[in-house]
Formats: C-alpha cells, sequence, structure tokens
C-alpha cells in the first residue's frame, strides 16, 4: 500500500494533524534559514521557567504525543531537512496552540577525540513532563545547554 493510501485510511483528525505538522515543519525550516537563532527564540514567547512539571494531565499528555508523532512521521516526507531542532520548532507551535506546556532542550558534545576535538555536535529534544516528543533518540549523550519552558 502506497504513503497516499495509508495517509487515506486515517481518520480526519489523524489527517488534519499530519498536515498541520508538516506546515509546521515548513514554517519552522525556513524561519531556520532566514532568521537568527536568537530572534526566532525571542518570539517563541517562551519563559525561562524551570522545566515544565513531571505530572502532566493524560488527556493533554495524549494530546502531545499524537502532536509528537505526526510531527516525527511528517518529517520523514519533507522534501527539505527535517533536523530535530526543526521537529522541536514545529511540535512546539502546535503544543502552545494547544495549551500543551512543555520544555525544549538544547544539547551539545564535542569531539571525544584528538582529532576531532574541535568539532562540535548539537541535538534538540522536547519533552512534556517525563514524556518525549520528539528528538529521544541519542539525547543522552548531549549536555543540556539551554533548557526553554512555556
Amino acid at each position: 500500500m502506497g504513503v497516499f493510501q495509508k495517509f487515506l485510511r486515517l481518520d480526519a483528525a489523524t489527517r488534519f494533524t499530519l498536515i498541520r505538522a508538516y506546515y509546521r515543519l515548513g514554517s519552522a525550516r525556513f524561519m531556520l534559514a532566514t532568521r537568527p537563532f536568537k530572534q526566532i527564540v525571542a518570539g517563541l514567547n517562551i519563559g525561562h521557567r524551570p522545566e515544565s512539571q513531571s505530572h502532566v494531565d493524560k488527556a493533554l499528555l495524549d494530546g502531545a504525543v499524537r502532536i509528537g508523532w505526526a510531527v516525527q512521521t511528517a518529517a520523514r516526507y519533507t522534501p527539505w531537512e527535517s533536523s530535530c531542532l526543526v521537529q522541536v520548532l514545529a511540535a512546539q507551535r502546535m503544543l502552545r496552540q494547544q495549551g500543551i506546556a512543555g520544555s525544549i532542550f538544547i544539547g551539545t558534545v564535542t569531539g571525544s577525540s584528538q582529532q576531532d576535538s574541535h568539532t562540535l555536535s548539537a541535538h534538540a529534544w522536547l519533552k512534556c513532563g517525563d514524556q518525549f516528543i520528539t528528538g529521544e533518540s541519542g539525547h543522552e549523550r548531549f549536555e543540556v545547554l539551554s533548557l526553554f519552558s512555556w
């Protein structure tokens, strides 16, 4: 069965969420390509509060997990690069629109050998309470550099 046929078999609400995720991924990618990161963060209306609470209402958490699934699924089909940061920004906008609180983590790791000690790798992930929404894979290798909660 083709991708489009699978899409059509989804219920209307799920299709709509995937379409919104695809749109938000494009919007986030465009923002990252055209604006300084500092300006993007300022435009997210994120407070510098402590990490969001570990207990999140089950209905809100279910909605957040659906949004995370939609963003990660849609990211596999974009013709542009939908990096971890693009996915985090897209999911954050969708969560905020639904009134769901969360936290964005940005981590870095420097090269471990003498040869690559000047390389820097970064990763971004998003959590609602203790639940990963995007970017879980590989996050444990990175030291948190910045944390933004709303």
